[in-house]
């Protein structure tokens, strides 16, 4: 209860709840914007919170992280573009729905699951967040080293892609961190005899090319191929209750798959929307008419990808391990301010870790309304020239890397990173693994390093923390399952064809 009224006593003011609206505004029309995405939503917004608050500045990214996965429903059900890769389930039925002549009620259907969902994470957040962080302190190096590394193999299995890909995009992450001065020796590191590098990469700059500036490029180069968008003027509409009620164990059932989803380190929405539709798809009553307009479709997209916030958040305020690529950003936020996720957050700060929750129960239902109320106006807005849109966003990202940290080299980095995830995207390797093991890479590097100091360098002395080994069981699990999968397929098919 003490440290309820200490947060509402730090968050209950205007400046935070003005944090919040313009956040989850943002979010929303940054996720209808096709292409746009959270990460990217974030990044513009950065600039913005070197002159704000603690408070504010956690208000404003949480609201604009819990809103813009909604927002990708939006030009997905309207459009048949998923404005978020998150919402590429959500075309399956949002779309056929739309087409139908029921576009509001899709709009409807897609508003309540993101709530749904959203609300459910937030319990699991709640009660889940604080026991990890005490759990947590047992680790010692060993542990969360084995911990980052059981991180770092989830996001590469997970990627779209081949797995090798993947690991490989974890690799080019872990070796940006080691550019420039090493913490423990002072020596520089990999800078190839150029001061431009001797100085080492921050993440924020890298984390804008790869993904923002990467976007405008990609847009670009397909501009003309594009065709203009066919937005007609849309309403909204919640379904009856009897609807909502024949549907409750959908709605339980994909929140509970994206929350599970989220928790997991670098696994992210795209993830878990295709696990949870599929998985519907499975066992709904109504699996028949799925890609016909069926609301379970739209549920099970829907309810699991705003899920995925509150779970992602799980492991970043409890460990301090990124849950996604949203998280990431948030993670440099709560850096920037002097706050340290984990079990110093969490014991040091507690009000925050409670205000947070707060924000994130306010910005739910913040989205909620904006669905309600402004589904004509977004429905609008897609129809803006893109040229307009991408310029916009163009000059928010450039001014974000370079204000980090006051560097105009920074610029430089965030505009060859771009360049090189668009390469990367054209080639079929997915982005994530590269700042995920960017943003583990310092403290993997300094874990390891303690763990071989305390075992007089003997590695396999890592095995004897129970702790670190089942950790490493469960990692090994994780890269020897897509294989063994594959061979057990492989042999069902030769037994068949005999």
């Amino acid at each position: 209860m003490e440290n309820l009224l200490s947060a509402l006593d730090q968050f209950a003011t205007f400046n935070v709840l003005v944090a919040i609206v313009i956040g989850a505004i943002w979010g929303t029309f940054a996720g209808a914007l096709p292409g746009m995405g959270t990460v990217a939503a974030l990044i513009v917004a950065l600039p913005f919170t070197f002159s704000m608050s603690k408070e504010a500045s956690i208000a404003l990214f949480l609201g604009i992280y819990v809103t813009s996965v909604y927002g990708g429903s939006i030009s997905a059900i309207l459009i048949n573009t998923p404005g978020t890769p998150q919402s590429a389930a959500t075309v399956m039925d949002g779309y056929p729905m739309a087409k139908a002549g029921n576009a509001d009620l899709a709009l409807g259907w897609a508003t309540l699951a993101s709530l749904v969902g959203g609300l459910f994470s937030l319990v699991v957040l709640i009660i889940a967040a604080p026991s990890l962080a005490r759990v947590s302190v047992a680790f010692g190096p060993s542990a969360i080293f084995a911990l980052i590394l059981f991180a770092l193999t989830c996001i590469a299995w997970v990627s779209r892609g081949s797995t090798v890909k993947g690991l490989m995009g974890g690799m080019i992450g872990l070796f940006l961190t080691t550019i420039g001065p090493d913490d423990l020796t002072g020596y520089t590191r990999f800078d190839f005899g150029t001061d431009f590098l001797a100085g080492g990469l921050a993440l924020i700059p890298v984390l804008i090319g790869l993904f923002a500036l990467s976007e405008v490029y990609y847009r670009a180069a397909s501009y003309f191929a594009a065709k203009a968008p066919d937005v007609t003027n849309v309403g909204f509409k919640l379904p009856r209750w009897s609807e909502i009620r024949l549907r409750w164990i959908q709605f339980l059932q994909s929140s509970v798959i994206g929350t599970f989803i989220g928790i997991l380190p670098g696994t992210g929405a795209t993830a878990a929307t295709f696990v949870s539709y599929s998985e519907l798809r499975r066992t709904s009553p109504r699996a028949d008419n799925f890609g016909k307009g069926e609301p379970d479709g739209i549920i099970a997209s829907e309810a699991s990808n705003n899920a995925v916030t509150g779970g992602a958040l799980v492991p970043t305020l409890a460990l301090g391990i990124p849950g996604d690529g949203g998280t990431v950003v948030l993670l440099g936020v709560l850096t920037i301010q002097g706050l340290v996720p984990g079990f110093d957050l969490i014991n040091n700060n507690p009000q925050i870790l409670t205000g947070a929750f707060l924000v994130v129960l306010v910005a739910n239902l913040i989205m909620f309304l904006i669905g309600m109320w402004g589904a004509q106006v977004f429905a609008r807005i897609l129809a803006t020239p893109e040229p307009l849109l991408m310029g916009m966003v163009l000059l928010f990202s450039l001014v974000g890397a370079f204000v980090v940290r006051g560097n105009p080299v920074d610029i430089i980095v965030a505009v060859i990173a771009g360049t090189i995830g668009l390469i990367l995207r054209f080639s079929g390797y997915p982005l994530a693994p590269i700042v995920i093991g960017m943003a583990l890479g310092k403290i993997f590097e300094e874990k390891l390093r303690q763990g071989l100091v305390s075992t007089s360098g003997d590695v396999w002395e890592f095995l004897l923390d129970p702790i670190a080994l089942f950790i490493f069981g469960l990692t090994l699990i994780i890269v020897l399952l897509p294989t063994l999968t594959g061979l057990k397929a492989r042999k069902n098919s030769e037994t068949v064809q005999d």
